[in-house]
């Protein structure tokens, strides 16, 4: 084994080569690392005669240390996302703040919304991260996606959040709350950015082939139900349809914009079903007995809804050219957390950590109000919406399943990558 060291500025290159077969009693160190010395400190230690094995056994630890250097430097190089670009549709399970400047009672910009958020309330309605949130790290973006409200210029090639609270498929859904952005909304709002993007890249070909990698997610459907179906006080929706009918109705409204969306360049699409909404707080409160089970009558008008989402996936997968959907299960991802709480650390699944009245669900959140203090432990954080804690197991499970039906056919980390 030769040893040199070679000083360049203030760092000292030690180079190291060496040659097979070694003897057990000497290192064996890849060529060509280094490590830093003072002028100093070199004069000290070769006055002092510094054996060559502890020159070798400095060798090794410079060695592993460029390795981490360098794996760390590869992790930067190869940190790009695993999709150019995400587009976000959906209601307040997702909204960034798009209702933010809205005449609208669904609104979440203030606090204690947003109090475990390193941005303070910003619209989410949450007190941390949403499940969009969780998912655009995975994907390997370095900031969160934008809402379409704020986003601007160049910023809109990374994607834009359309998601607005209370919005539904059907076009009077979520009204009795105000103004809100409904599904047919955020998809002209996305042709919009389109358009943009055209602008920005120069050409229609060019800006189809960027799309084309975009991942886009739609969650909607939960106000479709909540503010619209079981709200007869409001809505005729409930008379006029059966479960079926209505789900029916709703997935040819949804499909009506996926169609949009298809013939605007989207080709990587990730439909995310509805949740339990029967085993919400607001739900638990008004229409359970012992605050504990939860209305099947909803969940299971939810679950055709599902079912039929599903096959509309695998429709469009044999039937669209070069797109890709699949379909998140967000339903049996949520029912896995309430059957098994402890295995992600919740203790309490039927009540909001944040809210007024039974379950903490007769009443939202209000301005000001002081939230529980053990916020990971609760997996609702107010009367419908999901906490932190559970929109990362909802999140980390749909980019990456955990079971095989958290997502069909491919999780969204597949998809990205297809």
């Amino acid at each position: 084994m030769l040893l040199q060291l070679f000083k360049a500025q203030n760092f000292f290159f030690l180079v190291l080569l060496s040659f097979p077969p070694y003897s057990s009693d000497l290192y064996y160190i890849h060529p060509f690392t280094f490590f830093t010395l003072s002028d100093q400190s070199l004069s000290s230690s070769s006055s002092r005669s510094l054996s060559f094995r502890i020159r070798v056994e400095m060798a090794r630890v410079c060695v592993m240390m460029m390795a981490m250097a360098m794996a760390m430097a590869m992790n930067i190089a190869m940190g790009d996302p695993i999709a150019p670009c995400y587009f976000i549709f959906g209601d307040s399970l997702v909204d960034s703040g798009n209702n933010n400047r809205l005449t609208s009672l669904a609104r979440a910009n203030y606090f204690p919304y947003g109090i475990d958020f390193q941005f303070g309330p910003t619209g989410r309605f949450s007190n941390g991260k949403t499940t969009v949130d969780v998912i655009t790290e995975l994907l390997g973006f370095d900031d969160y996606i934008t809402p379409y409200s704020e986003a601007r210029g160049e910023d809109i090639l990374r994607g834009v959040n359309y998601a607005s609270a209370a919005a539904g498929i059907r076009e009077e859904t979520g009204r009795q709350l105000g103004a809100r952005i409904t599904f047919a909304g955020q998809v002209a709002n996305h042709v919009n950015t389109v358009s943009q993007v055209v602008n920005i890249l120069g050409d229609e070909n060019e800006a189809a082939n960027y799309l084309s990698k975009c991942i886009y997610s739609i969650g909607l459907g939960s106000n479709d139900y909540l503010n619209n179906y079981f709200m007869p006080v409001y809505y005729s929706t409930g008379s006029q349809y059966s479960p079926d009918s209505y789900a029916n109705d709703l997935i040819n409204r949804y499909t009506e914009q996926l169609r949009i969306m298809y013939n605007n360049g989207a080709r990587k699409f990730a439909l995310v079903g509805i949740g339990a909404i029967g085993c919400s707080p607001n739900e638990l409160a008004q229409n359970s007995r012992d605050g504990v089970t939860c209305d099947e009558r909803i969940n299971s008008a939810n679950r055709i809804f599902n079912s039929k989402l599903v096959s509309l996936v695998d429709h469009f997968n044999q039937n669209t050219p070069g797109a890709k959907f699949t379909y998140i299960n967000a339903y049996g991802i949520f029912q896995d957390m309430v059957a098994n709480p402890s295995r992600y650390g919740f203790r309490v699944t039927n009540a909001g950590c944040c809210g007024v009245g039974r379950n903490n669900g007769q009443i939202t959140c209000l301005p000001g109000q002081a939230p529980c203090l053990n916020r990971d432990e609760f997996v609702f954080w107010d009367a419908f919406h999901p906490g932190e804690a559970a929109n990362v197991v909802i999140g980390s499970r749909s980019f990456q399943r955990e079971s095989a039906s958290d997502a069909h056919p491919y999780d969204i980390q597949q998809l990205a990558r297809l």
